[in-house]
């Protein structure tokens, strides 16, 4: 490990800015230690009655309400963004530019125009400056059992998937109109929101994405400004719905909803084969099942059918240790091994998965999906 000491400043402490801080306080306890050297430096936040809750919680030596403040100190070398995505842009583009390593939420941007900016930024940053997404989905045990069953061929090639990711928080005619549901402040709504997830997850299991046709509802036409309690209306996406075709070929689709009754937080997947399926669902995250073509097939059934494969904790070393690797594992874990892999990057010990750049494609794809669904017609990426 190297002797360097890393300030870290969180941008933002909202519900994200809060999950990143438990990441950095949680990682001794499931790794032994954080791959580089990190101390809570500074938050940012918009408000300032809200830093003295933040210094609480997460230990910052101090918090402050102007970015500059941050960016302009040497001893913070880690830029969290953890702000409406709307901030994203002019966030990303002045911490590159001041030198910072990058780890941001969900999605990169407000649109792929802003994407464009950051990505002009990115070619002017030294080689080593690390950027990644927190899109953490990739980081569950049984996401990334799915990927090696895949790799290794057990599924030959992939004829279709589909995918869903599905909330019913937008359900409640009376939740007011916060920033989520703000087009001037998300830039887009559920899609942005969940579809940006399971975009992500499905082009690291299986992409890239060659052409895609959506359309997209809202359910609920005005809400009540959080604020005044004005009737204003909503111009973002309750519900998203795409098919796309892989580069290699594969078809199938994608679901983001927010009002999908019944479900609380469900994401799931299928993708099959010629050789073998599998399939997943994150509220039952311990395992994933496959299906193999080769199992015999006997009047009465043999050995044919779905197999469930244990992956509960069983992350890599050194991750895997505590707690036990066969005790449930969940959301907030996935984010604690997000955020170590991008600290191992830092610490030149692993590979940036999703960086700013790869993350930025996730956001093209889902503006092509808009651009869809007002068209009418199939968009090419």
């Amino acid at each position: 490990m190297s002797e360097k000491t890393y300030g870290v400043a969180i941008v933002g402490f909202g519900f994200m800015g809060k999950t990143h801080s438990y990441a950095y306080n949680t990682i001794p306890y499931y790794y032994g230690a954080s791959p580089i050297k990190t101390t809570m430096k500074a938050v940012v936040v918009r408000r300032e009655e809200t830093i003295e809750e933040a210094i609480a919680l997460a230990g910052f030596e101090f918090g402050t309400t102007r970015l500059e403040d941050v960016l302009e100190r040497d001893d913070i070398d880690i830029i969290h963004i953890c702000t409406p995505n709307v901030l994203h842009r002019d966030q990303i583009i002045q911490a590159l530019q001041a030198g910072k390593h990058i780890y941001c939420d969900k999605p990169v941007a407000s649109s792929y125009e802003d994407c464009k900016s950051i990505l002009a930024a990115l070619d002017d940053v030294p080689s080593d400056l690390v950027t990644q997404v927190a899109l953490q989905y990739r980081f569950y045990p049984c996401t990334m059992r799915a990927r090696q069953l895949i790799d290794d061929g057990r599924l030959g090639k992939i004829y279709s998937f589909r995918a869903t990711y599905l909330h019913s928080s937008s359900i409640d005619p009376d939740k007011p109109l916060k920033w989520k549901l703000d087009k001037t402040q998300g830039g887009g709504g559920v899609l942005y929101d969940l579809g940006s997830h399971v975009l992500d997850l499905m082009h690291f299991l299986i992409g890239p994405f060659g052409s895609v046709f959506a359309d997209t509802h809202t359910a609920i036409q005005q809400r009540k400004h959080p604020e005044t309690g004005e009737l204003k209306d909503v111009e973002t996406d309750d519900l998203a719905i795409m098919l796309l075709r892989t580069q290699n070929g594969a078809l199938g689709s994608i679901e983001a909803s927010k009002i999908a009754t019944g479900t609380n937080d469900e994401l799931r997947l299928e993708i099959h084969g010629e050789k073998g399926a599998i399939r997943l669902n994150l509220m039952d995250p311990n395992w994933v099942e496959l299906y193999e073509v080769g199992d015999t097939s006997e009047p009465i059934g043999g050995d044919r059918g779905f197999t469930k494969i244990e992956t509960v904790g069983r992350y890599p070393a050194p991750g895997g240790a505590f707690p036990a690797p066969t005790l449930n594992v969940g959301w907030l874990r996935s984010h604690v091994a997000c955020l170590h892999n991008f600290l191992s990057a830092i610490g030149g010990e692993a590979t940036a998965q999703p960086t700013l750049r790869e993350a930025s494609e996730i956001q093209r794809i889902m503006d092509a999906a808009y651009t869809s669904a007002e068209r009418g017609g199939w968009e090419t990426l």
